[in-house]
């Protein structure tokens, strides 16, 4: 089938207003929007405008009216504990507007704050839905988060309360949240005025009297009352939610989104982008502390109609590296959404990919990948294995929904391996020099997006409109900084090499450890691997790469080590100066599977480091520098 993106891409350029006005239609609302975007309002325009409606009626409230009541909304499937349930959208939605009764005792309304401190549980989705119930705007704070990070997230944010659970169920061990909360509460300048506790039976929380709550005793009293809560009708403007940047430090960047702007692009993206329809079972196994979690298990799917799944677990390990494909047997998944991080982790304890085989995925149709770049090994690799089309897109916390990739519901295009190809509907996607001019076809450059930013991205941030311009907005003036380089090829196929902070000077010339990456990564017996910029007192800046090999392989790290640094000369030539490679057990991340690239070239160059705030073991950073001292590499040499 002809693709019909570049149709759609030009009647978007064509006439904008119009695209998004046809895509609100989508949308119910209270009272439609009086202009579809208004280019004064709020730091760089807003979409929606005088637009009333609510995002929790659009997720749940409609679809029971319309007769989808007994269908599956909410799947939570958790291999770390043995449980399952699954919510008809009926349930869920007579759960939400019973919690959201709850939250309307404690005085919550529309406009204030609540940051939810939760695992991947039923309950987290359901205190998100029961926020934007009430008009109320929830941050959703990663579950096990440090003290001190939550302590910033309560004092940017100012919540009203605190909704947590006691515990979060990690393979192996089980983390206590409350002493968390507690401390994150000793240490803030704010002190939200109530906190409601889950209880989960592996580790009970003891509740502190006049702030703690029990949040099946309040359930019980409410539901024996009879108590529900209705939509609180808000503005399309008015925010949902304050998201912070993960791994921020000093003040945090909040993040702020919409409500109706919002439900427009995401609900476009469901068919159009992703290729599902109401009904079909779609899976994003990220975690609702993070935006994808907000965006594509809470969000998108449920205002498209489609059965959403919750997974607490791990990619491997949980039991093993088949889990997914038992899920996606199981629950009739139709499409996928995971980060490359988890593949790599798969492809590493199941090369040949063995466990797939065990499962029948005859309904499975479509892989998608984002978090973090997708190299072209990986990408094939599960291409190989699954027989399905494994799509790589790109996008950012700031947007919400993809900026660039391979549209399934339009289409596909051609696949070129290493591109998350083109941009979407709604993005204008420059590659510009240091002075803000357009760089040739080929070219790296500072990828940047012409303003306006589409429905859905970032507002500003939370009450802060001079970091906002400052952050994203004064370096191009008239284009959004996405701080990533790339380049676009003859086709208009967009490269996103590595962040602009990737890209290192060795000897005058600018290199990308990213184009680096993605050739070692090409080596059959690396499973993945991270390419950094350390300092070198010669040519400024040197790279280094470390490799994590294959489950199985035998053969001598040291000679691996040497196939990699040749394969580099060969492909990108001697210019690149990568003479280091370095074998490791595994590499530091961040918990949504990010490779924290700038903690390892600190510890390389010697210099102080504060602990990234989402690592997920802090134990890897004593590993990278024992490696490197036994290496006699950076600053650890003699």
């Amino acid at each position: 089938m002809a693709s019909r993106y570049h149709d759609v891409y030009k009647r978007w350029q064509d006439d904008r207003e119009a695209f998004w006005g046809d895509a609100a239609r989508e949308i119910d609302w209270i009272e439609a929007p009086g202009k579809i975007f208004a280019k004064t309002a709020g730091p760089h325009g807003q979409w929606m405008y005088e637009g009333v409606c609510n995002t929790c009626y659009n997720c749940l409230d409609r679809h029971v009216e319309r007769g989808r009541g007994d269908q599956a909304a909410l799947i939570h499937d958790s291999p770390v504990t043995g449980q399952k349930k699954t919510f008809t959208y009926s349930e869920l939605l007579d759960e939400v507007s019973l919690f959201a009764a709850v939250l309307s005792d404690f005085g919550l309304a529309r406009g204030d704050r609540a940051i939810i401190y939760m695992p991947m549980i039923p309950e987290a989705v359901i205190a998100m839905l029961a926020c934007a119930r009430l008009g109320a705007i929830h941050s959703v704070v990663f579950g096990g988060f440090a003290a001190s990070e939550l302590a910033t997230r309560i004092d940017d944010a100012g919540p009203k309360l605190v909704i947590s659970a006691s515990c979060g169920i990690e393979p192996g061990r089980v983390v206590a949240y409350k002493p968390l909360l507690d401390g994150a509460i000793e240490l803030a300048k704010h002190k939200p005025a109530r906190c409601i506790i889950y209880q989960r039976p592996m580790a009970p929380a003891a509740l502190t009297a006049g702030r703690d709550h029990d949040w099946a005793r309040l359930l019980a009293d409410a539901r024996r009352q009879g108590k529900k809560s209705a939509c609180v009708p808000v503005a399309a403007t008015d925010p949902l939610y304050i998201l912070y940047t993960s791994g921020t430090t000093g003040q945090p960047k909040g993040v702020v989104r919409d409500n109706g702007g919002h439900m427009v692009a995401l609900k476009w993206t469901m068919r159009n982008f992703y290729g599902v329809d109401p009904g079909d079972v779609f899976w994003a196994a990220s975690d609702v502390g993070w935006v994808v979690g907000h965006s594509y298990i809470v969000y998108a799917p449920l205002l498209h109609g489609c059965t959403t799944i919750l997974f607490e677990g791990k990619p491997v390990g949980t039991p093993d590296a088949g889990v997914f494909w038992r899920v996606i047997e199981e629950h009739k998944v139709s499409v996928m959404f995971t980060a490359p991080t988890a593949f790599r982790a798969i492809k590493k304890e199941d090369p040949d990919g063995a466990l797939v085989a065990d499962h029948d995925l005859s309904g499975f149709k479509a892989l998608f990948l984002a978090g973090e770049r997708a190299d072209p090994d990986t990408l094939v690799w599960a291409e190989d294995k699954l027989g399905v089309p494994v799509i790589d897109h790109w996008w950012q916390t700031e947007t919400g929904w993809a900026i660039a990739g391979n549209p399934l519901g339009l289409g596909l295009l051609p696949v070129k391996h290493g591109s998350p190809t083109v941009p979407m509907p709604g993005y204008d996607v420059r590659i510009l020099d240091d002075e803000c001019n357009e760089v040739a076809e080929g070219e790296t450059g500072a990828v940047s997006i012409k303003l306006p930013l589409p429905p859905g991205c970032l507002m500003t941030l939370w009450r802060n409109d001079a970091r906002f311009r400052e952050s994203y907005l004064d370096e191009y003036p008239g284009y959004y900084k996405t701080a990533d380089a790339g380049y676009k090829d003859a086709d208009g196929y967009l490269y996103i090499m590595s962040r602009t902070d990737d890209i290192i000077n060795v000897a005058g010339h600018r290199l990308s450890t990213g184009g680096m990456e993605e050739v070692v990564a090409s080596h059959p017996d690396v499973a993945e691997c991270a390419v950094l910029g350390i300092a070198d007192k010669l040519k400024g800046q040197v790279p280094i790469g470390f490799l994590v090999l294959n489950a199985g392989v035998a053969r001598d790290p040291g000679e691996i080590e040497a196939e990699t640094v040749k394969l580099v000369r060969e492909k990108i030539g001697p210019v690149a100066a990568f003479k280091t490679a370095l074998t490791v057990a595994r590499l530091p991340k961040t918990r949504s599977g990010k490779i924290l690239r700038g903690t390892i070239a600190k510890i390389a160059d010697g210099e102080d480091y504060k602990m990234p705030a989402t690592i997920d073991d802090p134990a890897i950073l004593d590993e990278i520098t024992a490696t490197l001292k036994k290496a006699g590499v950076g600053s650890f040499a003699n």
